[in-house]
């Protein structure tokens, strides 16, 4: 009779706790990472819109309408607008990293001329942090 190794299930049990040791350790510092990369992703993405909307103005002579929004800057063909040569970006950036659609205005309460945010990772106007919000203006 031939005698078979393998694990017990004692031995497959203690590898498993010591698996789950390993990533209790590990996994927060990876999480706050993704935090800091969705942040960092928003502020460029804010940014690419930014630069898509002043080639707009300089295309027409205007920004975006508030009822135009975002939408525009990916939109192939307008010859209602004068001078309009898009699509000025080559997908659209319809929502920042947490599923949150950006929030454009075409006339602004402030000295600029458009507001363009992301309301953080809460989705709601004001908060730090996590959830403070991103503009092109700060």
């Amino acid at each position: 009779m031939k005698k078979r190794s393998a694990f017990t299930l004692i031995e497959l049990l203690v590898v498993i706790v010591i698996i789950g040791l390993l990533a209790s350790l590990v996994a927060p510092k990876f999480f706050g990472k993704l935090d800091d990369a969705k942040v960092k992703t928003a502020k460029a993405q804010v940014e690419m819109l930014s630069t898509s909307l002043d080639a707009f103005r300089l295309d027409t002579g205007r920004y975006p309408s508030t009822s135009e929004g975002l939408a525009i800057l990916w939109k192939k063909r307008d010859s209602n607008i004068r001078g309009f040569n898009g699509p000025y970006l080559p997908k659209a950036v319809k929502e920042d990293p947490w599923g949150t659609p950006y929030d454009y205005k075409g006339e602004s309460k402030n000295d600029n001329p458009y507001e363009l945010l992301s309301f953080g990772a809460n989705g709601t106007a004001g908060g730090s942090d996590l959830d403070a919000d991103i503009s092109i203006w700060e």
